[in-house]
């Protein structure tokens, strides 16, 4: 782990005497990596005085249920100066989800300070001090809510305990409200009055200081605009392709369009010729599609430069063990498979057979199938790098650069307390930017240039060179008895496997999985395609797809029922149940049901609608969250679909900014109806044929539905912890 010396925690403060503010904290944690257990680093003296607070809370000491299995350190920082104001550090990568803006206001909350006070910066990437700095799963509250939230108390602990100090009064004669300290009799001091004061208070034991109720929230659950908005709005440079050093070069890199072949031979004395270029290489590289696969790099004095010579380059591949995928070869062996059941039982409760074999129950069969996706993310893969004097500095868009750290130590053959990563905002992520591929590959160019490197994937390589949400085949048998209800369910599952031994990321569909759990009869099989096409996550890895398979199904079985699709659902939750209390990760059918409920209402499910409308419901359980939709779609007499309407239902806890997590559903509606109607990776001889958005298409504007959120803030997981704190269905 990269060492405080090597990576100051507060290297992005402004203040002018910040230099010193950092040698003191090294003196005072030397080249220890992490702060010892449950201590508190208490920091005054500069900028005229003021509070930081530092933590660092051992994973073994959670209760969280959510993390309790997880090796966590987390961390969080925040400074109150002596004009008032507060500086709070995100520890998390803004990927639109919005975690910038939910951190600092968790612990503004148990702080009881004004928002307006608070100023945010991005944490430096230093997990010897913050623990964990990444975003994935829809993990990122859930697994610092409690942290954060003590950050915030023990600031205002340590503040009141000042005041009351200050007045000669006892500390519970005095409260925090709006960034004062208050006392019985009246007396206000503001917080920016008390900071140095508070910076010599005895550290409280965290998980000794009272945190607040909910009822006593001042700002959680309201609406806030991200802090970055403005910034975003008038083109500040937030993300990674915004990144300008002095006497910066540029790289584009060429990669086999097939996975797995490498470079034969080139034409790298041509190019070398070419304007504008510095220089042109082989790299071996690492073999792994997260890491360098093998390549050519051509540096220039500019991304046109560098782009123009791209084009000009001639690469002979060696594709001896490259990728042979071919999609349409994959849909012809799911055919011949699906007729039969799966290589291997996932799961098998009760007698399907006996079920489907008998003529007292009415038996329905389908086959789905969903195709490749890529990520398509608007800002391309990209990523800054400056190797001097033995030392490698690198400015990253990415989900993971804590990550990062130890993989680019390796593949670059750099120490990794002499590795600096500067956490950018992220231009879109969905799980691309969880692999650090790009880091990697500038990394390895950046050792060979003398100049800070900007890497520039083009949209090409970005299609080309995606880890792909993996596609997937289901073939379906249900029977209902003859009052309509589902007796049984069984599913073929084909999807697809890398190793021969499971299945790829975000391929995998276990017994537990809707509806496994609500019908008796219950049998699920799989087969594993092998493929060369990497994969990986892709929001909701897993659930997007199976999702559309699973609820399609449960509704043509409805309709066989001659049920209504609503009742129909709500009979196979049946009573209220939480198949495993205490797991968030556990279906509750009783919270299901509340959304599928709310959804129906919201949408005026069952009234009447003009002529070649109708309406469609679907729920699922993903990520922790109880999510149900119903869209509002006319057919014309071209057979033309159009989607007007989209009601969402969630039950995901608490929120803590209603606007972020409005927003999270708004967008994943779009993305999803985006993904359904228009795209596809089509893959031939291991090569993918969509190179640019004029073959992938994305949600136009004027196609977009309008789309309406409603929430059930419940409290149901276990009553503690932040199990009930965030939308964990709708992003990252």
């Amino acid at each position: 782990m990269n060492s405080v010396k090597s990576n100051p925690v507060i290297n992005t403060a402004r203040a002018a005497d910040d230099a010193a503010l950092r040698a003191l904290m090294q003196d005072i944690l030397g080249e220890t990596p992490r702060v010892s257990r449950r201590a508190f680093l208490k920091l005054a003296g500069f900028a005229g005085g003021g509070l930081v607070l530092a933590f660092y809370i051992d994973s073994h000491e959670q209760t969280n249920a959510a993390t309790a299995t997880q090796d966590f350190a987390p961390n969080a920082f925040l400074r109150i100066s002596p004009d008032g104001s507060i500086l709070i550090y995100s520890k998390g990568p803004e990927i639109g989800q919005g975690i910038k803006t939910a951190f600092p206001l968790i612990i503004a909350e148990e702080l009881d300070a004004k928002w307006s006070d608070v100023h945010v910066e991005q944490a430096p990437i230093n997990p010897a001090v913050y623990g964990r700095q990444g975003a994935g799963g829809s993990t990122s509250i859930p697994t610092n809510w409690d942290q954060l939230r003590q950050a915030g108390a023990v600031a205002r602990a340590m503040l009141i305990g000042a005041a009351a100090k200050t007045w000669n009064v006892s500390a519970d004669a005095c409260r925090a409200s709006a960034s004062e300290v208050i006392s019985s009799d009246g007396r206000k001091l503001s917080y920016g009055a008390l900071a140095t004061a508070a910076a010599a208070m005895p550290v409280p034991d965290a998980k000794a200081v009272k945190l607040k109720e909910r009822k006593d929230y001042a700002l959680l659950g309201k609406r806030y605009g991200g802090v970055d908005n403005t910034k975003v709005v008038t083109g500040q440079p937030l993300f990674g392709i915004d990144t300008v050093l002095p006497n910066m070069v540029f790289a584009v890199y060429q990669k086999c369009p097939a996975f797995g072949g490498k470079v034969k031979s080139a034409n790298l004395d041509e190019v070398r010729q070419l304007p504008g270029v510095k220089d042109v290489f082989v790299i071996e590289g690492t073999g792994l599609a997260t890491e360098v696969m093998p390549g050519v790099a051509i540096i220039a004095d500019s991304t046109w430069s560098a782009f123009k010579a791209k084009q000009q380059l001639k690469v002979e591949w060696d594709e001896s063990n490259a990728s042979k995928d071919n999609w349409d070869t994959f849909v012809k062996q799911a055919a011949e498979l699906s007729k039969g059941p799966g290589k291997e039982t996932v799961g098998n409760v009760g007698d399907v057979e006996q079920i489907f074999a008998s003529s007292a129950h009415k038996k329905i069969e389908a086959r789905y199938s969903y195709p490749f996706i890529a990520h398509a993310t608007l800002e391309p893969q990209n990523c800054t790098a400056w190797y001097r004097d033995g030392a490698l500095e690198i400015w990253a868009p990415s989900q993971q650069a804590d990550q990062a750290l130890p993989l680019v130590a390796r593949v670059a053959q750099v120490p990794q307390e002499r590795i600096t990563i500067h956490q950018t905002r992220v231009g879109g992520g969905f799980g691309r930017r969880l692999a650090n591929d790009y880091v990697c590959e500038v990394a390895t160019i950046a050792k060979r240039v003398n100049a800070p490197v900007k890497l520039m994937w083009t949209r090409e390589d970005d299609m080309t060179h995606d880890l792909y949400r993996v596609g997937g085949f289901h073939a379906f048998k249900g029977a209902v008895d003859d009052k309509g209800k589902l007796t049984a369910w069984q599913d073929h599952f084909i999807t697809f496997t890398a190793d021969g031994q499971k299945a790829v990321a975000g391929g995998g569909l276990a017994a537990d999985d809707f509806p496994g759990l609500l019908v008796p009869n219950f049998r699920l099989t799989q087969t594993l395609l092998t493929t060369g096409t990497p994969c990986g996550a892709l929001r909701a890895p897993g659930s997007n797809a199976l999702a559309f398979a699973i609820q399609s199904f449960v509704h043509e079985l409805a309709l066989a029922a001659k049920r209504d699709h609503v009742e129909f659902l709500l009979e196979m939750m049946g009573e209220p149940r939480w198949f495993t209390p205490g797991n968030i990760r556990s279906l509750n059918t009783g919270r299901a049901a509340n959304v599928i409920r709310l959804a129906a209402e919201k949408s005026d499910w069952g009234k009447p609608l003009p002529k070649g409308r109708a309406r469609g419901l679907a729920f699922h359980f993903s990520h922790a969250g109880h999510v149900a939709e119903v869209a509002e779609v006319s057919v014309d007499a071209k057979k033309k679909l159009t989607l007007h309407r989209v009601t969402v239902a969630a039950d995901v806890g608490p929120i803590v900014n209603m606007s972020g997590a409005e927003a999270q559903a708004q967008g994943a509606v779009t993305d999803g109806f985006s993904m359904m109607f228009a795209q596809q990776i089509d893959l031939q001889n291991g090569r993918v044929q969509q190179q640019n958005f004029n073959q992938y298409a994305l949600l136009r504007m004027p196609y977009a539905p309008q789309v309406e959120v409603h929430f059930i803030q419940s409290e149901d997981f276990t009553g503690k912890g932040c199990q009930g704190c965030v939308p964990l269905v709708v992003g990252l």
